[in-house]
């Protein structure tokens, strides 16, 4: 707001001295030019001051130099121009910035404040923050979802756009997850929370989206070095220029036409655009800092579960040994793993309640974790779990096979080995693209990172068409595979893709780590540089393109702008440009800059 009141009043004294002129009062013309000057000279002196105590050297120092140059030189109505130029190039910078920041704030702005939490039949508006695992919400139609848990009673359909970017409403069936910060699209529906607000997706994308704001990036820090070369070439060209004619004003006029303030704020104009245009599109992205990366990488090393894959094992054939129907051994499987935490336990489940079947309340169970769970179904012994597992407790040798690619679950009933149940962790729908994607949006070589088996890993790479697959990979081996990468010049910037916590070091390693997923509140995410909030890897090239083009117009926009300067200051350094017109043209140069800067939110 400062920038504006200061722009008004250089443009109200600029206006009252040419009023005064017009009726041939030149010297309270002069007076309040002069005065209309001298208020915007102090801010700036303390600014450069400060600037150059932190040895921040910027193009505002020649801009103070211009203007108190014309303040000694009696050239009142160039340094009134200057002032104003100064003033509204400020003013125009503060509003791109926060046109550019508006999707950032949106996000902030909108975060669930109070829930309406449900006790038996008491519905009660409480602070969201009271809120804590397994209380039952009820969000009515238009209202946020205020944390996450998953949908009670009847399916729900949620507006995703604010966070994914996703135009059109998704259906969410009973029982399935439902994140924080959703808009309810239709009907009233109930969610049981799984997580306290503070640690929700939608809380964790406002502390990343006020990380953003806050970073600064090296290309800033870049463009600084720019008017640091800048300004002494700028008194050089000027020093020549008075020597040479025997003219101050000429000098003036050389550094007038030098004094593009809002010049240099045209890159962070474009990268903290990229961020806002990054965030529309379901990328949280922290800062500038991270759009520059993510627009240099060359090399993208990827995950495998979770990344390329759903990351959740899912039923892919029912083997059966001793005359049980499939149904009823996926029915009796699932009714004993009812009890279980084990991922493959809750993929059988899913995957017997996907059928229809009426699975029962298992008793007298028994779990070794990680191995298998034995209890008592409808009066009969199932046990479920590994070959090994099964064979200690009497259901076969142990010889059955391995099958290739997948996760294999025996079935054992009444002592006897009953059959065999696979599932897999298949690719994303959008998997087979994404390496395409990623080489047409500027990324040179592809690799997959996995822990998984050779054999596994080196046939999803031939599908999605890699260049290199490191397998069987613990965490500290993917810390070696970033820093190889790094190593040579060819490969780096280095881009790291993955969604779980043993690709944190990895990822916080990297020059530009991407956590994928929608759990907003990992590790992963922590350790990011930018998170996709939308479960969707096609969006991983979106991120390099998004930043790619936010670099690519915050260089033609500085460049553009330095190169237009130095040729203005030659023309004013043969006085073909006096100081006034050399003001209104450099307004013109950086007005068009800023301008292409905001491109970037396109």
């Amino acid at each position: 707001m400062t920038d504006f009141l200061l722009a008004l009043q250089a443009l109200a004294g600029l206006a009252a001295g040419a009023v005064l002129h017009l009726f041939g009062i030149d010297g309270p013309a002069h007076a309040v030019w002069a005065v209309s000057t001298a208020v915007i000279l102090v801010p700036l002196t303390l600014t450069v001051t400060r600037s150059l105590l932190r040895r921040d050297v910027g193009v505002d120092a020649i801009a103070l130099v211009a203007i108190a140059t014309a303040l000694v030189l009696g050239e009142y109505l160039a340094g009134a121009v200057v002032a104003l130029m100064l003033a509204g190039g400020n003013a125009l910078e503060e509003y791109a910035s926060g046109r550019a920041r508006r999707e950032l704030r949106t996000l902030v702005e909108r975060a669930p404040r109070t829930a309406l939490r449900r006790r038996d039949d008491t519905v009660e508006e409480v602070p969201v923050d009271a809120v804590r695992p397994g209380d039952v919400v009820v969000v009515r139609a238009g209202e946020l979802v205020p944390v996450d848990g998953h949908v009670l009673g009847h399916e729900a359909v949620v507006d995703e756009a604010a966070i994914t970017g996703e135009p059109l409403p998704r259906t969410i069936a009973a029982g399935e997850p439902v994140r924080s910060g959703v808009a309810n699209a239709a009907d009233a529906f109930e969610v049981r929370a799984a997580r306290p607000a503070a640690e929700s997706t939608y809380a964790a994308l406002v502390r990343l989206m006020r990380e953003a704001e806050a970073q600064r990036a090296p290309f800033e820090r870049l463009a600084d070095r720019y008017a640091a070369v800048f300004l002494p070439v700028t008194l050089v060209v000027a020093s020549v220029a008075w020597a040479a004619s025997g003219d101050p004003v000429r000098a003036l006029a050389v550094l007038v036409v030098a004094t593009p303030c809002p010049l240099i704020l045209a890159a962070p104009i474009a990268l903290v655009a990229g961020v806002s245009r990054a965030a529309h599109a379901g990328i949280v992205v922290k800062g500038a800092a991270a759009i520059e990366k993510l627009g240099e990488a060359r090399t993208a090393l990827l995950d495998k579960t979770g990344t390329l894959t759903v990351g959740v094992p899912e039923l892919e054939a029912v083997a059966v040994l001793d005359g049980h129907g499939e149904s009823e051994l996926l029915r009796l499987a699932a009714s004993v793993d009812r009890l279980s935490a084990h991922p493959l336990a809750e993929a059988l489940v899913r995957a017997a309640a996907a059928r229809g079947l009426d699975t029962a309340f298992p008793v007298d169970v028994e779990e070794a974790f990680g191995r298998g769970v034995e209890g008592r179904v409808d009066g009969r012994r199932v046990a479920v779990g590994s070959a090994s597992w099964l064979a200690e407790r009497g259901y076969g040798d142990g010889s059955v096979p391995e099958v290739a690619g997948h996760a294999r679950v025996l079935v054992g009933v009444d002592g006897a080995l009953a059959g065999m149940i696979l599932l897999a962790d298949h690719l994303r729908a959008d998997a087979a693209d994404a390496v395409a994607a990623l080489r047409e949006a500027g990324i040179e070589h592809v690799a997959l990172v996995t822990g998984d088996k050779a054999a596994v890993g080196e046939e999803i790479g031939r599908v999605l068409g890699v260049d290199r697959v490191y397998a069987e990979q613990t965490p500290a081996e993917k810390l070696e595979v970033v820093r190889a990468a790094q190593a040579r010049p060819e490969l780096r910037p280095v881009l790291m893709a993955g969604d779980g916590v043993n690709d944190a070091p990895a990822l916080a390693l990297a020059d530009v780590g991407v956590a994928l997923g929608t759990a907003g509140a990992t590790i992963a995410s922590e350790a990011a540089d930018a998170v996709i909030v939308v479960d969707r890897i096609d969006r991983l090239a979106e991120a390099v393109r998004i930043g790619r083009r936010s670099m690519k117009i915050a260089r033609q926009s500085v460049l553009a702008g330095l190169g237009l300067s130095l040729a203005a200051m030659v023309v004013a350094a043969f006085g073909y440009l006096p100081p006034v017109f050399g003001a209104l043209l450099q307004e013109g140069i950086d007005v068009a800059v800023i301008l292409n800067a905001l491109r970037a939110l396109r």
